[in-house]
């Protein structure tokens, strides 16, 4: 990574920032909007991660703590699905400024969210992806569990899964 990069939790006072980063990274039919971010800041902002580089916020993750293995187009538009003592920490996005981006910010973020989850003792990791990046979260260590159900955003999605019981405590560095 060219710049140092600090990983933080978000705060309500994100709000703006997180959304503008969202418009960007993400088409307006897949993107959540700032409602919706505000919903899921006030529900579970400790299951945010920003990336800070040098005071800026240029990439973050989020996504709630749910009960099943894969994730629903509902648990997208309503933070209510979130559930503090669920086994699975998911994915709703992540998201890098494009002049960020091969840096290795992604990487930083996702092992953040899986550091925090294997701490509060999850099953995993899930999330949804579209074809193109099935590689880049197989490097991640999730494995393609095939097509999901999910048209979100009018999409064809894949659901993957990251099952801690399948890592062996060093590969996740």
């Amino acid at each position: 990574m060219n710049k140092s990069c600090t990983i933080r939790t978000a705060t309500p006072a994100d709000l703006e920032t997180i959304s503008s980063i969202e418009s960007i990274c993400f088409a307006p039919a897949e993107a959540a909007d700032q409602s919706r971010f505000k919903d899921r800041l006030e529900r579970f902002a400790d299951h945010f991660w920003l990336c800070e580089t040098e005071g800026k916020v240029v990439g973050f993750i989020d996504g709630a703590v749910i009960n099943t293995r894969t994730i629903s187009d509902e648990m997208y538009a309503d933070a209510s699905y979130h559930d503090p003592k669920g086994m699975w920490q998911a994915v709703y996005g992540i998201n890098v400024l494009p002049q960020f981006r091969g840096q290795g910010i992604g990487h930083k973020l996702m092992h953040a969210l899986i550091a925090a989850a294997r701490s509060q003792g999850r099953q995993g990791c899930v999330l949804t992806c579209k074809d193109h990046m099935i590689g880049w979260y197989e490097k991640q260590g999730f494995r393609l569990l095939g097509r999901s159900a999910s048209v979100h955003g009018g999409m064809v999605w894949n659901d993957m899964v990251l099952e801690f019981s399948e890592q062996n405590g060093n590969r996740q560095k």
